[in-house]
């Protein structure tokens, strides 16, 4: 492996104007530089990224945990953060909570460990001392998804409550008047929101929301399928289950497909959180679509803007509606076949 006496001898220059180059400093003359950058090229040399860190102070590392690895929500969460921050110089090192407070912290920890210039956290709690203590001691960090309330931390996140509203409105027109939710954790920022919203769009149409159909989950797909279980056994059973997130609204297909039950004729299903899959299921899901994508990389450029001096923004993105066929919509209709034309006979 070529080392930076090697380059400085391709390039016929000192091992400081090497150096030099490599840190982007000002005072190395155009034509050194594309001098030095050639020999790079042509060694295959890549700078010991550990040493330059010490003399840095800087790992051009970002940290971020995540909720769940295994909900698809989060996977191209994290896609979507790994492409920004390398279009702009950094690697990202990903901890999994799976959604347990302890296994969070444990990441975090680690990635502080690891010196990483800033921390990207979807918060699976609202009360982690750890969290205030980082923050406190000035490390670059923004909360993407999930926050934390009364920290001075920037957030980026989706606004869900106008197209949750726009879900119930869809819902009512439809004739459903005994709508039922499985709720995220409370002590999660986006469990207690999406049941808020949903209640508050309730009461605008005149709609109850009886405790019997506010259904604990834990977004999981066990969660929703128990849940879904005791929603079905109510001498009243609700006329939608509305899961608060994708997971949980799979958990609930199984337990109604398990009871023998067709969606949306026996009951209907709405999520928050759409995923591919929902446009592969029979019937396909209607569902509340996060922009995924730009949270991520908004995220990314908010805590890159913290560790290079300049001053984040938090960023709300809205949240839609998209309708499909679960909650009793007609099925859009098939486009019609060409019509069957005969091959014309030759006269010859």
């Amino acid at each position: 492996m070529a080392s930076i006496k090697d380059v400085a001898a391709e390039a016929g220059v000192s091992v400081a104007t090497v150096s030099r180059v490599l840190n982007d400093h000002p005072s190395v003359s155009p034509a050194a530089r594309a001098t030095v950058l050639a020999a790079v090229e042509t060694l295959g040399y890549r700078p010991n990224a550990v040493a330059r860190s010490l003399r840095t102070d800087q790992t051009r590392t970002l940290g971020l945990v995540i909720s769940d690895v295994l909900n698809p929500y989060f996977t191209e969460l994290a896609r979507s953060v790994e492409e920004e921050a390398r279009a702009l110089g950094y690697s990202v090192i990903i901890g999994n909570a799976d959604e347990r407070p302890e296994l969070q912290d444990h990441h975090v920890r680690t990635l502080l460990d690891r010196r990483i210039d800033g921390l990207l956290v979807s918060p699976t709690d609202g009360s982690s001392p750890l969290m205030l203590d980082t923050a406190r001691a000035g490390t670059p960090m923004v909360f993407v998804d999930r926050w934390i309330p009364g920290m001075d931390v920037p957030v980026v996140r989706a606004d869900g409550r106008t197209a949750i509203h726009n879900l119930v409105t869809h819902l009512h027109a439809l004739g459903h008047r005994r709508l039922a939710i499985i709720a995220g954790p409370a002590a999660t920022t986006t469990g207690s929101e999406r049941v808020a919203a949903f209640r508050e769009a309730l009461q605008e149409y005149g709609l109850p929301l009886p405790d019997a159909y506010i259904g604990q989950g834990d977004f999981q797909a066990a969660s929703g399928r128990r849940v879904t279980e005791e929603f079905l056994d109510l001498p009243e059973p609700p006329e939608v289950v509305f899961a608060a997130d994708n997971l949980m609204a799979l958990g609930a297909l199984d337990a109604i497909r398990a009871r023998g039950m067709r969606v949306p004729d026996d009951i209907a299903l709405a999520a928050f959180d759409d995923i591919a899959w929902f446009v592969h299921t029979d019937p396909p899901i209607t569902a509340i679509a996060q922009p995924t994508p730009e949270l991520g990389r908004a995220a990314v450029r908010a805590l890159v803007d913290r560790i290079e001096g300049r001053p984040p923004q938090s960023v709300t993105l809205p949240a839609r509606l998209v309708v499909r066929q679960s909650c009793g919509e007609p099925v859009p209709p098939q486009p019609s076949p060409p019509p069957h034309s005969s091959p014309q006979r030759s006269n010859t």
